[in-house]
């Protein structure tokens, strides 16, 4: 197994390398904690039938955006 350090920006972000994002032809990826371990994986957006969408800009809202205040909201 590849590990990697990273630090995170000023804004919490932090960069997969770009030999592990090539592997995937997609630039969405999902993170998810378990316990003290993040794993993070590739979702492909023509395959989303494990995934719950919330909200669909086209679907919801005639291909506008969303305030972050209603799909907050929404969520809750």
């Amino acid at each position: 197994m590849e590990k990697v350090v990273q630090k995170t920006t000023s804004k919490g972000q932090i960069t997969l390398p770009k030999t592990w994002r090539g592997q995937f032809k997609t630039n969405h990826f999902v993170l998810e904690l378990s316990n003290d371990i993040m794993v993070i994986r590739p979702i492909f957006l023509d395959n989303l039938d494990n995934y719950d969408v919330i909200f669909s800009a086209d679907r919801d809202n005639n291909g506008k955006g969303i305030s972050a205040k209603k799909l907050l909201k929404t969520i809750e």
